[in-house]
């Protein structure tokens, strides 16, 4: 956050109180293409480099626009300066739905294929490291959800484990699969130090942290060590939970458990794994175009040949 304010007054050339409206719209300008509104309120940043991606620019107007709304609370400055969004025609009937300053970009999430997920996991080196990763790609658990659990989070009856504290501090409880639970088991049994002064179920094996619980950078360090023995560019928790998200779409799970699976407050998140899998999607259109043509044009069927 402080750089990007950095960069926001750098650009600008203002004191905080004389900051207004276009220069912000200027500073966008000169952020996505390097050239402001305005020559002699734009000057450019040394060593930043121009056209910067609109989720780079969303966070720095996030950034000015949260400094300004402490500054305005504080009675510093009358009116914060960043535009909640471009008026249009029918701002004067619906107040507050004006077009966005800057278009949420989304991209589509990179998955795995079968190759690489099966090089991933054989260069694993402990039941509890594959425990976690199969967490990931068979339960489209986040990073934080798996070294969130605890042992009590563990319904191992049920195949089933409780996410206390998952995004937006939701909480769900999850089916998982037999081989996670297999290796939850292994580590329990040959892995875990007994002595283990904690409740979280994955931790430290190797001293002088041992038994202490594993951090994200730690679980990081395990994927990154795999990667490098198996020769894989990429192959982050997030590419990890994409992967099973959009396998489980595949296979016909419907949209609704999905979400249920990925722990989405909106379906509107869930909706990308629409666009992920071409060759289902592909598949589920051919399918349903035959059966529409078939029904429309009964008296003219499309010759074999062409199927």
């Amino acid at each position: 956050m402080a750089y990007d304010l950095k960069v926001f007054f750098t650009v600008v050339g203002k004191s905080p109180k004389r900051v207004r409206p276009v220069d912000v719209l200027a500073f966008m300008t000169a952020q996505r293409t390097g050239h402001g509104a305005a020559a002699q309120t734009v000057q450019p940043v040394d060593g930043e480099r121009v056209g910067v991606s609109t989720r780079t620019l969303r966070r720095r107007l996030s950034s000015v626009s949260g400094l300004y709304a402490f500054l305005h609370a504080r009675g510093d400055v009358a009116t914060n300066p960043v535009p909640r969004g471009l008026p249009t025609r029918r701002e004067r009937h619906r107040p507050g739905q004006g077009v966005p300053l800057v278009r949420r970009t989304r991209t589509l999430p990179r998955i795995l294929p079968p190759s690489e997920v099966d090089a991933l996991t054989s260069a694993l080196r402990s039941h509890r490291d594959r425990a976690m990763v199969t967490a990931m790609v068979l339960g489209g658990l986040r990073r934080c959800e798996v070294i969130g659990l605890r042992l009590s989070d563990l319904r191992m009856a049920e195949r089933r484990v409780f996410i206390a504290e998952g995004k937006g501090g939701h909480q769900r409880l999850v089916p998982v699969s037999n081989r996670f639970l297999e290796h939850v088991t292994a580590y329990l049994q040959t892995e875990r130090p007994t002595d283990a002064g904690t409740e979280q179920l994955f931790v430290v094996l190797k001293r002088p942290r041992r038994g202490q619980p594993l951090t994200a950078a730690g679980l990081d360090e395990v994927l990154q060590g795999a990667r490098d023995r198996a020769g894989l560019a990429h192959a982050t928790c997030h590419e990890l939970r994409h992967t099973c998200l959009t396998r489980l779409r595949e296979a016909g799970m419907a949209l609704e458990a999905v979400q249920a699976q990925a722990g989405h407050a909106s379906i509107e998140s869930t909706r990308i794994y629409l666009h992920l899998a071409d060759d289902w999607l592909a598949s589920q259109y051919r399918k349903a175009a035959e059966a529409i043509d078939a029904q429309v044009f009964a008296a003219h069927p499309i010759s074999g040949s062409l199927r």
